[in-house]
């Protein structure tokens, strides 16, 4: 068996498959538990999802619930890692340094944010958009 793809799933990701149920966003959280690749997360990370999710509730039309049943299942699914914190500071946003300690665990980091992420490209942590990623799986033509 081929190893998975390891990847982190950036927060702007999440919130926009939420908010439409067109685009890649949608469709990459749409399987989440294919065998293709594993998806990484942190404690800090999983704050900002509910964080985040909660505070744009209304853009996404979901209870606290749904959005709790939501993380929960990327929990269920994903490796756990523990952050050290020993990259700081290094990104343009102070608040994204954790994804780029989280990164180091991954080959992939999905996201919308390549202008302030681009500092993780030095440690061979590519940035891709989800259409990006579902290209390179083949779930989408170029």
């Amino acid at each position: 068996m081929i190893n998975p793809y390891q990847i982190v799933i950036d927060t702007n990701v999440i919130l926009a498959g939420l908010r439409s149920k067109k685009g890649a966003s949608y469709k990459l959280l749409s399987i989440l538990n294919d065998q293709r690749f594993q998806i990484n997360i942190s404690t800090t990370l999983i704050f900002e999802y509910e964080e985040v999710l909660k505070r744009e509730q209304q853009q996404i039309s979901l209870t606290n619930e749904d959005i709790d049943d939501i993380i929960n299942g990327i929990c269920y699914l994903a490796n756990h890692h523990e952050i050290f914190y020993i990259w700081r500071p290094l990104a343009k946003d102070k608040d994204d340094d954790f994804l780029i300690d989280l990164e180091c665990q991954a080959q992939f980091i999905i996201s919308y944010n390549n202008k302030d992420l681009k500092p993780i490209e030095k440690f061979g942590i590519s940035i891709l958009t989800p259409k990006q990623f579902l290209q390179l799986l083949g779930e989408i033509k170029p």
